[in-house]
């Protein structure tokens, strides 16, 4: 496999491949910036048109709450069985995340979806997000940039090895537009999907990324994603507490990762129930925690954005990391389409300002305020669960802009890397790929032979 990859990259780092690219990958990023622009501004409607029928639903039942409740909890559960109803029919990779179908695809074990991939992924992750399931846009912009590259090469009749670039450019670019992060998105493509420096994916992936995020800023603006404080360089005589807080998320990563593969397995051994029955009732049940509390539902940024403030109590941080980390888990064994990324980010959050007011609280002399923690903790969160550290930190870094915490995040990362290492967890995408085997997808031929 390695001399294969070796070959196909000495293919694409001649000139001429090179010019090729260079004029394609701004094709497939501005397109891949326009479909996840608009894919992210409709999950943005969706919610809001959620909290708002919930709140109509409410009026409607004055003294008949249960009638209300029936309905939210049946209009979700509608909802996410037809996303997971598309998914089984017209397109089966579409399931999940996304990523880990990307990454088999570079390697060549599996052929690239088909391009019905693209609509099945926009409409049914507005239908499951959109209905509260705890999933990320992400995950569908990575795939749905990735179809888009698998669209251009087509078009242009690319070989291979032009033609896996731009796949991997265009989910690049899904990445960058989903978080408004384009350093992020080139990193990403390197560290996650490639794991190596090639120097014609790094020119794809970066021109992809740079073309995605000037589309979608037309469509989203350009502010950061979420707003912090302008924080201080914390004392060195914080690091140890950073480094803690990274071995604390770095274990309770590996938590996530077997609490998430656990729960798919379980929706495995109940395979004769029909997916759109189980989706159906994952949906009713995620519909009736909206009608209750609908706050905590959905993809999670304003979570997430609220533990950035210090905005939460820290006898109700637990509660609550526990509550969003097993609705992650149901709502990912759903089968609709939808990502990890913004959960995680919210749990690393969570977990990150709980960890600071209890520092603040044992150590009220220290100087770095509890949202500090929070910052960090997305990024050692994050890392503990993918392993892509680099990814982690400037993914943070650029949805925060906040410049002034990276070397608290690297020590925390650091121990996030170290402790599932130590305890030999598998990292998340590797084992969702080990599962698309498991499911019986039957692999590719080899794609170079396929595209020559």
């Amino acid at each position: 496999m390695n001399r294969e990859h070796d070959s196909e990259a000495d293919d694409v780092e001649r000139r001429g491949s090179l010019l090729v690219l260079a004029c394609l990958a701004p094709i497939v990023g501005a397109l891949s910036g326009l479909v996840g622009g608009f894919f992210r501004l409709s999950l943005e409607y969706a919610d809001a048109w959620r909290d708002a029928a919930i709140a109509l639903a409410r009026d409607w039942a004055q003294g008949q709450e249960y009638l209300g409740l029936l309905i939210v909890a049946g209009a979700c559960s509608v909802a996410v069985a037809v996303a997971a109803g598309l998914v089984r029919r017209f397109a089966p990779p579409a399931s999940g995340s996304g990523i880990p179908h990307v990454e088999a695809v570079m390697r060549g074990e599996l052929s690239p979806a088909p391009l019905s991939l693209i609509p099945v992924k926009f409409v049914g992750g507005f239908l499951a997000i959109g209905s509260g399931l705890a999933l990320g846009r992400e995950g569908p912009s990575v795939q749905m940039g990735a179809g888009v590259g698998h669209l251009i090469g087509l078009a242009f009749r690319c070989p291979w090895p032009i033609y896996r670039v731009l796949i991997a450019a265009g989910a690049g670019a899904g990445l960058a537009t989903a978080f408004n992060a384009p350093i992020a998105g080139a990193i990403f493509v390197l560290e996650e999907l490639v794991r190596r420096f090639e120097v014609g994916i790094a020119i794809a992936a970066l021109g992809a990324s740079a073309a995605a995020i000037a589309v979608a800023r037309l469509i989203l603006g350009d502010m950061p994603d979420f707003a912090v404080q302008t924080f201080t360089m914390p004392g060195h005589l914080a690091d140890p507490l950073f480094f803690a807080l990274g071995a604390v998320a770095g274990l309770l990563a590996v938590v996530y990762n077997r609490t998430l593969l656990a729960t798919l397995a379980l929706a495995r051994w109940l395979g004769r129930v029909p997916v759109e029955l189980r989706a159906g009732v994952i949906g009713a049940a995620v519909g009736a925690l909206a009608w209750f509390a609908p706050d905590l539902v959905g993809g999670g940024d304003p979570l997430t954005q609220r533990a950035l403030e210090g905005g939460e109590l820290l006898a109700v941080l637990p509660m609550l990391f526990v509550l969003r980390l097993a609705l992650g888990a149901v709502s990912y064994a759903a089968g609709t389409p939808g990502g990890l990324f913004a959960p995680m980010l919210v749990l690393g959050a969570e977990l990150g300002l709980a960890f600071g007011l209890v520092c603040a609280f044992a150590f009220p002399d220290l100087g770095v305020p509890p949202t500090a923690f929070a910052v960090v903790g997305m990024a050692a969160f994050f890392t503990g669960v993918v392993r892509a550290p680099l990814t982690g930190i400037v993914l943070v870094t650029e949805m925060t802009a906040s410049v002034t915490l990276l070397l608290p995040i690297l020590v925390a990362c650091f121990a996030a890397m170290l402790v599932p290492a130590l305890l030999r967890d598998v990292a998340i995408y590797d084992a969702l790929r080990e599962r698309l085997f498991e499911r019986s997808l039957t692999p590719s031929r080899s794609s170079r032979s396929r595209r020559d």
